[in-house]
């Protein structure tokens, strides 16, 4: 007689553990989750079970989200249909969350795939095994989130007693026992930085000199403007700790004294953005936003002055954003190239296949308009441009360049020529209300 033909069911055992503590050692949890799920799996080998050669194990992941290198791998295998059961240890091991639950059980529906917990024995594909899937859900979702409230609680009162609670130590200081310890060599760097702030009042001027003097961060990598903002609003640096807002006194030593601390505050309480709009006020910018160097790289406006005068340059944003070294083209007297520019602009709109182009287009939606009406719209530019306003200039700029592209030894500028159309537009509009 012969046997029954038993179908073959390939099994994925998938681990979980939610922090990384203990993962170092020969044996550790994810193992013992393993081991007592391929025993499982050998029990059924009767009934079909295989085991695949695969690995999902997710060191250090919570079970409150599904965004798990391993898991993530389970489910697109899944969706591939090469895993018929997925097994594991507990089912708070696969999830803890039950709306995650509710989806990782629809894809498995999906597919084809049964779930199977090791020490919690029910069948998922029937009505009662679900009520009792979400049941076990529930009180393992209460006891993640009464866990979550206790650690909380218990890093609140640490951070008001001053304490280290973990994470990546600040620049300045290294952790050793647990505890902020000052290094040496990073705390003089710190105070170069708080010092020279205070007298430049501009992260922007400080990048440049912090490259110069070979000041990196803590991964040694060049300092940008967000990691010194980072520093300078740092109470850590004045022997606090700070939780959700609230300071405490803490366990380790300061860096900096409190009178230089208060004068960096106050510095920091005027917004960079009102002091960025006054100064933009005070020195006009035509071609910001347009204006490129030779890397691709957008060029900023910048300014000095010097005994009384204005000086007033394009400067490579990455110059100012990482202290890359200075190249030929990364600062530029912003006079020289706006000259170019309007040169350039000047010459262009002369060209009479211009002027016709921007007629066709204009009588679209100006009736009876002549190409002699458009050639004076735009020879009046000529003329009126030194007496207009920086503001209204730069706007006559944004609508006729696209991009203005700065080499070694050439000024690249595309125009818009569609641009035109909006200035005849105006010049007509102005006609009709005189």
């Amino acid at each position: 007689m012969n046997k029954p033909i038993v179908r073959k069911l390939r099994c994925a055992v998938y681990t979980r553990k939610s922090t990384e503590e203990g993962l170092e050692i020969e044996f550790n949890s994810l193992d013992a989750q393993r081991e007592a799920c391929e025993a499982y799996v050998s029990s059924q080998k009767a009934e079909g079970w295989l085991l695949v050669p695969d690995r999902y194990d997710d060191g250090g992941y919570s079970g409150g989200t599904l965004q798990r290198p391993a898991l993530q791998r389970l489910l697109a295998d899944i969706e591939a249909k090469r895993v018929d059961v997925v097994v594991v240890y507990k089912i708070d091991r696969l999830s803890r969350a039950l709306m995650d639950f509710a989806r990782l059980v629809e894809v498995f529906d999906r597919n084809s795939v049964t779930f199977v917990s090791v020490t919690q024995s029910f069948n998922t594909t029937t009505s009662m095994g679900r009520l009792t899937l979400n049941i076990l859900l529930s009180f393992a979702q209460f006891e993640r989130e009464l866990t979550g409230e206790r650690i909380r609680d218990k890093f609140a009162a640490s951070r008001k007693k001053g304490m280290w609670m973990g994470g990546w130590a600040p620049l300045g200081y290294d952790v050793r026992d647990r505890k902020l310890v000052i290094n040496a060599r990073e705390a003089a760097h710190v105070r170069f930085i708080f010092e020279r702030f205070d007298r430049l009042r501009s992260v922007t001027k400080l990048i440049p000199i912090l490259a110069a003097e070979g000041i990196k961060t803590k991964s040694n990598k060049p300092v940008e403007k967000g990691y010194v903002y980072r520093i300078i609003s740092n109470p850590v640096y004045v022997g606090e700790a700070r939780h959700k807002g609230t300071c405490y006194p803490g366990e380790h030593k300061a860096i900096i004294d409190r009178p230089l601390w208060q004068r960096v505050q106050d510095i920091l309480k005027v917004s960079p953005r009102k002091r960025a709009a006054h100064s933009r006020a005070r020195t006009p910018a035509l071609l910001k936003g347009v204006i490129f160097g030779p890397s691709g790289t957008a060029m900023t406006p910048s300014h000095t002055r010097r005994n009384g005068k204005l000086y007033r340059y394009y400067v490579a944003m990455d110059v100012l954003k990482r202290g890359a070294e200075p190249g030929p083209v990364s600062r530029i007297p912003a006079g020289d190239v706006e000259r170019i520019v309007v040169d350039q602009l000047r010459a262009i709109l002369r060209a009479p296949e211009i002027v016709l182009r921007t007629w066709r287009k204009a009588r679209q939606k100006i009736d009876n308009l002549t190409e002699t009406e458009v050639r004076e719209a735009i020879e009046q530019l000529y003329p009126l441009w030194d007496e207009l306003f920086p503001a209204e200039q730069a706007r006559i700029v944004g609508l006729l360049v696209e991009r203005v592209d700065v080499q070694e030894d050439a000024v690249e500028i595309r125009f818009r020529m569609d641009g035109l159309r909006s200035l005849v537009e105006d010049f007509n509009s102005g006609r009709e209300a005189a």
